[in-house]
């Protein structure tokens, strides 16, 4: 499936010409004439997302491409978006980054350039996309632990031993050893040093 790019620009000449470039280079363009059509048509998609980036013009009427990107996040939507601007428009568009756009280009822009940006917000966006889908399943893997399990896997992230494990709960070394298994087997992991790793980018550990 391609991915997406949706045009918002309320000049004709920059959406036709945008959505053909975009249409050479393999991506699926779908052009909008203003900001509010692009945002009924957002709360109307089901979901899930899928992949896409968004380019979005800066001076806009009757709704600002600001105004526009400030109601797309507020849909939660995980789309880039990269703002398109024309001169005296570039503190609006680093106001924009500020606030969680990927990136600006300036009008006139590079055909290539456009196209590099646009290919790199779309690997950053898979990539986050990525990282989610698997601090939910790590996530989902803790509330699969048995308490006892929650505790073993407490005492090997701190670095102690089977041996210590089982002297500070009281269990045998062998039943640590089952317990451990177990954890590594649920959280796909192959040693203690690598569930440490995973489980700090879960901060905090509810």
């Amino acid at each position: 499936m391609r991915p997406g790019i949706h045009i918002v620009d309320d000049d004709p000449d920059i959406r036709d010409g945008l959505a053909w470039l975009f249409d050479s280079r393999g991506y699926e363009p779908t052009t909008w004439d203003g900001g509010q059509v692009f945002l009924d048509a957002v709360r109307q998609r089901p979901l899930p997302w899928g992949q896409a980036v968004v380019l979005l013009d800066v001076r806009m009427a009757p709704i600002s491409g600001l105004v526009t990107f400030e109601q797309l996040k507020a849909l939660a939507c995980p789309w880039p978006v990269l703002f398109l601007t024309g001169n005296g428009d570039v503190s609006m568009a680093v106001a924009a980054v500020k606030s969680g756009a990927w990136d600006f280009l300036e009008k006139p822009f590079h055909d290539n350039e456009l196209v590099d940006r646009v290919a790199q917000a779309l690997a950053a966006a898979s990539a986050q996309t990525s990282d989610d889908t698997e601090a939910q399943r790590l996530r989902q893997a803790l509330a699969s632990l048995s308490p006892r399990e929650r505790e073993v896997l407490d005492e090997l992230i701190r670095g102690h031993y089977n041996k210590n494990i089982a002297d500070h709960l009281g269990i045998t070394p062998r039943t640590v050893e089952f317990h451990r298994a177990h954890i590594f087997e649920k959280m796909g992991v192959n040693s203690a040093i690598e569930l440490a790793h995973k489980l700090g980018r879960l901060q905090p550990l509810g």
